[in-house]
């Protein structure tokens, strides 16, 4: 059974067809609507800039949110720390 399915998004006043797997309709048409929002609170606020700049701050607005989400998220530091703390404790029981 093929999972795939062919949409159509509104993004910006242009449609664009697209083919995803059936369980990404809802996710790709909220990432959609989510453009097309941001897209007509800049178009609001900046009313004389073209279509292309907007896209590009919507754009730079999404990468910006994406990147504040990817170091909130970052456990780098406390996996480091939890290495740390490992080797210290390993160290403590083997010299006993």
């Amino acid at each position: 059974m093929n999972d795939k399915i062919r949409i159509n998004l509104n993004i910006a006043d242009s449609y664009f067809p697209i083919t995803i797997n059936r369980d990404e309709e809802e996710l790709m048409r909220k990432a959609a609507k989510q453009v097309n929002m941001r897209l007509n609170a800049y178009r609001k606020h900046y009313k004389d800039i073209s279509t292309e700049k907007l896209l590009a701050m919507v754009a730079y607005h999404f990468s910006q949110e994406n990147l504040e989400l990817i170091e909130r998220n970052d456990t780098e530091p406390y996996a480091a720390k939890i290495n740390e703390m490992t080797d210290l404790l390993e160290n403590y029981f083997s010299e006993e």
